[in-house]
């Protein structure tokens, strides 16, 4: 009766341990939804926008599709049948934009923001660095002119005045 119980126990046990464990999955699982839709959801405006202005292309392609010069572009075979096969391609493209790019457009919204903000500070530090890099410059040039002063000063009191300024002047 002890070993029956002690299984059940363990089972019961076993039991409560993998709902714990599926609980704090399911947990891990929200807050990475819930993330995601923090990332997402300011994408949403931009989906819509570039579905209606990607309509407009479409409309203006198809309205001038039968104008479109092809020049030094091989086509093999009949020029309808090639244009309707890249119509039937270019569905097919858009179809698959549609079904992705509000996953990922939202996302890119966000990623170009934070391209944004890193090219504005980059572009803060780079004026820093050339200031900084200017400074060097003229600071490298002083210590330059102080060197040379003083290896003159050493040239003038080991060798005279009068040996230096021939060593210079001739």
């Amino acid at each position: 009766m002890l070993c029956e119980e002690k299984e059940r126990q363990h089972k019961k046990l076993c039991e409560l341990k993998h709902e714990i464990l599926l609980q704090e999955r399911e947990q891990k699982l929200d807050e990475a939804l819930d993330k995601q839709m923090e990332v997402l959801s300011p994408l949403v405006p931009v989906c819509e926008k570039f579905k209606d202005q990607y309509k407009s292309f479409a409309a203006s392609l198809d309205a001038t599709t039968h104008a479109l010069p092809i020049k030094n572009i091989h086509i093999e075979g009949d020029k309808l049948t090639y244009l309707g096969e890249l119509q039937k391609q270019l569905t097919v493209t858009q179809e698959l934009l549609t079904e992705i790019m509000p996953d990922y457009s939202e996302e890119s919204e966000k990623t170009f923001n934070v391209l944004k903000d890193l090219e504005e500070v980059s572009q803060k530090l780079d004026k820093v660095i050339q200031r900084s890099f200017a400074e060097v410059q003229n600071l490298s040039s002083e210590v330059s002119k102080e060197v040379s002063l003083h290896n003159q000063n050493i040239c003038e009191e080991n060798h005279g005045l009068d040996d230096v300024k021939h060593w210079y002047f001739n």
